[in-house]
């Protein structure tokens, strides 16, 4: 039977570190370290997620302190950034956040273009339940292969109504080979199995099956 595909509240962190809007430039460096993280959520006195705190966020104090000219030309942003001292200042917001049902595909295309590198993972009032991590979204690639050889046969038995192609995975790179009755499936298989979780890449070597024998001698 075909694996449910996995969701962000599968691989996401649940045990996630925050701090409060008043955290201190300080303390928040400080959790950072402790915890070995990149980035924090920031949450309101009820637990919302309201912004968040990353190492680029605190780092513009050392990229922004130097010479006159830097501090000339800096906005008035940026200078209230440099200035800034508790998360409330420091932080970005509003934060880009994801809800734990969400599919990783959705996941990752919500990082690509929101050009972050982590989501807050919030419930419908916007708590925090925990963090999903690019890293986060590579997991599926750890998948046995025999487990996505499954996935794959079941999937394709059933476009090929149970005769399809033989399916071979290597370190997530899936091979379909042999012969299939109706050629014109091909490119769809592949999507399809192109589309089992932990696949790396589908390599099709299928070919249609033999035609009648033509070397025969024609009657006289």
């Amino acid at each position: 039977m075909l694996s449910a595909p996995h969701c962000v509240e599968d691989v996401m962190t649940k045990t996630v570190v925050a701090v409060a809007l008043h955290a201190r430039f300080k303390d928040i460096v400080t959790a950072m370290g402790r915890w070995n993280v990149t980035a924090v959520p920031v949450v309101d006195g009820e637990g919302r997620v309201v912004g968040i705190v990353s190492e680029a966020d605190l780092l513009r104090k050392e990229e922004l302190r130097g010479t006159e000219q830097v501090v000339t030309d800096r906005s008035p942003d940026a200078a209230a950034r440099a200035e800034a001292v508790r998360a409330e200042d420091l932080m970005s917001a509003p934060p880009v956040t994801i809800r734990a049902a969400a599919t990783l595909p959705h996941a990752a295309r919500l990082m690509a273009r929101r050009h972050v590198k982590r989501l807050p993972v919030v419930d419908a009032q916007g708590f925090l339940k925990g963090i999903v991590s690019r890293a986060d979204l590579l997991k599926v690639f750890l998948r046995a292969d025999d487990d996505i050889a499954a996935d794959v046969r079941d999937v394709l038995d059933r476009l090929f109504a149970g005769s399809g192609p033989e399916v071979c995975v290597r370190d997530g790179v899936v091979t379909l080979g042999g012969a299939v009755g109706d050629s014109s499936l091909v490119p769809l298989a592949r999507r399809l199995a192109q589309a089992v979780e932990g696949v790396v890449v589908v390599r099709c070597e299928v070919s249609a099956p033999p035609g009648p024998n033509t070397d025969a001698a024609a009657p006289s």
